[in-house]
């Protein structure tokens, strides 16, 4: 694998700790500027919102420049938003701090896995864009039980300035050893669009908010669970999420290494898994040792799909794959957001703690028939990426003409 991919996987380790770490940091945050723990959570729902509407955004405003100097663009937004909330004088100030460092996620994620596909052979395509994803995954074993062990010893605004320090990093690595590749010829806005008029695309996309909701409707409400249900002490918590973190690490590297064989069946398997596993947890969650494992499978089982959908999503868009590869990412924020929201919803309504593994279940067994349904689609030639390349070839032939 090139080196580029380290320099990919670094800016991806320092995103994904600002992403997960402010949880744990919430009380530190809320006691410093005087506002309620509810209040402070609108850093967690800012940057979420951050994420859906920035990815689009900010790769439409990178369609003018190369790849790797918006990808350095990107980690100079992520460098100055987390600084930003290190230094805040005002909790208004912070979250804007946090909107602006997550403008630079979906795009990063985005762009970031063309690139990332871009610099091996054909058939490496989802073992590179796994690597890329690592960063990401680490994050959560490392970077945030670190960060948040670093804020509440040093305080929280330690935490930020390191993390920005992680993106200066990230930023030099880039510049140094990602390859300077120009912009693509005759790819235009309407060449990104076009490929959302593919069927596949869009149900590559529904696959991503279910497949992963269907991960986040358990984990959110991981802490009462395990405390109320499963019988661990408070701090265990934190040890159950490196639990799960670990578990997203190697189903990441499996699912980049096997997606790259057979797309669909990796798909197949991760997804009707994730189901079962996710509605044994029902069970599972009431023994602390099943429980346990029931975390890490999530983990392994929801992120085992992230390569392989991104790459279905780069397949079926290509020739015009940035815009809908940054929009994929924003879609798996969509799937946290949904899913946190359904599973909010059942407990609210007296069923237990344990409930939102079954909306999980739920979510995770529609994207595996919409998985389903798409390859049925495909064998039937009925909904051809050709689209996409059409729109793309005719623009081209306009260009010449011109």
């Amino acid at each position: 694998m090139p080196l580029a991919l380290l320099a990919l996987a670094i800016g991806a380790f320092g995103i994904g700790t600002t992403e997960f770490v402010i949880m744990g940091l919430l009380p530190e945050v809320a006691a410093d500027f005087g506002v309620s723990i509810p209040t402070a959570g609108f850093l967690v729902t800012g940057y979420a919102l951050g994420v859906m509407f920035g990815a689009p955004l900010m790769t439409v405003l990178g369609t003018k420049i190369s790849r790797k100097r918006m990808l350095m663009v990107l980690m100079g937004l992520f460098i100055v938003g987390n600084l930003l909330s290190a230094f805040a004088p005002a909790f208004s100030v912070m979250l804007i701090g946090r909107v602006v460092a997550s403008l630079a996620h979906g795009a990063f994620f985005g762009i970031g896995s063309v690139v990332a596909a871009e610099l091996v052979a054909p058939d490496k395509k989802a073992g590179a864009i796994a690597m890329m994803f690592t960063g990401l995954t680490v994050a959560n074993v490392v970077g945030v039980p670190l960060g948040t062990l670093l804020g509440q010893s040093l305080g929280w605004r330690v935490t930020f300035t390191v993390v920005a320090a992680l993106g200066v990093v990230g930023l030099a690595g880039i510049a140094k050893l990602v390859p300077e590749t120009p912009k693509p010829e005759g790819v235009h806005l309407r060449h990104e669009l076009a490929a959302f008029k593919n069927v596949q695309v869009l149900l590559a996309m529904a696959m991503t908010v279910l497949g992963f909701g269907g991960v986040f409707a358990a984990i959110t409400y991981i802490a009462p669970m395990m405390t109320h249900v499963a019988g661990f002490a408070e701090g265990s918590v934190t040890w159950l999420l490196v639990l799960f973190g670990l578990g997203m690490v190697a189903g990441n590297l499996v699912g980049g290494k096997f997606a790259d064989r057979a797309l669909m069946p990796m798909l197949y398997v991760s997804l009707g898994a994730l189901a079962v596993v996710l509605a044994l947890f029902t069970l599972t969650a009431h023994d602390k040792i099943l429980s346990a494992v029931s975390i890490a499978l999530i983990g392994a089982l929801g992120f085992a799909t992230v390569p392989p959908l991104q790459k279905r999503v780069l397949d079926q868009a290509h020739g015009a794959p940035t815009l809908a590869s940054a929009v994929n990412i924003g879609a798996f924020n969509m799937g946290n957001a949904l899913s946190a929201w359904l599973g909010g919803l059942v407990i609210a309504a007296g069923l237990g703690y344990t409930a939102p593994n079954w909306v999980g279940a739920v979510l995770a067994a529609a994207a595996l028939v919409l998985a389903v349904l798409s390859a049925a689609l495909e064998r039937r030639g009925g909904t051809s990426s050709a689209v996409v390349a059409a729109g793309v070839a005719a623009e081209e032939r306009a260009a010449v003409h011109h």
